[in-house]
């Protein structure tokens, strides 16, 4: 029984692996200056610079700073859903204490 639920854990957290590593999540810092997408696994994909803003480097590294964050934190989100949603499915008994 127990080997049962630790592979039925195993196989969907597999799942939710996949499907973060097909999910997107987009974020700008400054109106849309600097733009990056990540997967929800947290792998930067792209990182789109505004070239009206190339000429400040500092501000350019900053930006991105903040865009990259803004996109993990936003990975970080849809992880968690669906963490969460899974241990909801395999512990319904539990309430909200998953998410």
């Amino acid at each position: 029984m127990f080997d049962n639920l630790m592979s039925q854990m195993q196989e969907q957290a597999n799942e939710i692996k996949k499907k973060l590593d097909n999910t997107t999540v987009e974020a700008e810092a400054e109106g849309g200056l600097v733009k990056v997408t990540a997967t929800g696994n947290k792998k930067i994909l792209s990182i789109e610079i505004n070239p009206d803003i190339l000429e400040d480097k500092e501000a350019v590294e900053d930006l991105v700073i903040v865009a990259i964050n803004k996109a993990l934190e936003k990975a970080d989100e849809i992880a968690s859903k669906e963490t969460g949603d899974l241990a909801q499915g395999m512990f319904p008994g539990l309430g909200n204490l998953f998410g």
